[in-house]
């Protein structure tokens, strides 16, 4: 029997051992691994994404529920990719050039990945061709750009300045956050999305590409 709320409640927990052997079991059993992954991996990390927007759990709790997920994913991703499950987008992240800061940037990443958005990590002091290029590469659907400093937040319209002068900004969605920027400064140099926490990205991220 399918027991999608035990898979979500492994995930909360971070029991990755536990999740593995259960997702396992489910396939075994015939189960597909696209409804596990919906109604039980993503579900999960919905509940967790809430729960660190309230205040309710924080960084260390996230990251244990993202490991065990990503654990799970391994099991899934043959099995996905064999039943032609697809992605709803591609997103390409990193923090911006001068800045090393990645924690933010992390979080973001593991909640986008959470509502089934694929990501490209670009890591962290990231120029505007290296953005530019991945967009190119990858085909992606949205640009995540992080800065949690005011010298380097100003480095956000650089990259969307070069996603125009390529002639690919019109393709993308540019989406900025971290500590200083504001949404009045995401308006001023002509971003598409600002969002004050990762669970609200993920959220942000997932309407544009389903046209919610």
């Amino acid at each position: 029997m399918a027991d999608f709320n035990l898979v979500s409640e492994l995930l909360q927990k971070g029991k990755a051992k536990d999740l593995s052997a259960l997702v396992a079991g489910m396939l075994d059993e015939g189960v597909s691994a696209n409804d596990i992954l919906t109604n039980g991996l993503v579900a999960g990390m919905n509940v967790v994404g809430v729960k660190f927007k309230n205040n309710e759990i924080f960084v260390p709790e996230v990251l244990i529920a993202a490991r065990a997920m990503n654990a799970a994913l391994k099991i899934l991703g043959p099995v996905l990719a064999k039943e032609g499950v697809e992605p709803i987008g591609t997103a390409v992240i990193c923090t911006v050039k001068g800045d090393l800061h990645d924690i933010g940037k992390n979080l973001v990443k593991l909640m986008i990945e959470g509502v089934g958005i694929k990501v490209i990590d670009l890591g962290t002091d990231c120029d505007a061709e290296k953005v530019v290029n991945a967009v190119k590469e990858y085909n992606a659907d949205i640009v995540c750009l992080s800065a949690l400093l005011t010298t380097t937040m100003l480095y956000q319209k650089d990259i969307i300045d070069a996603l125009k002068a390529a002639g690919v900004r019109d393709e993308v969605k540019v989406m900025v956050g971290g500590a200083p920027v504001t949404q009045a400064f995401a308006d001023e140099i002509g971003a598409d999305i600002y969002t004050s926490d990762a669970a609200s990205a993920a959220e942000a991220a997932k309407a544009v590409l389903i046209g919610a």
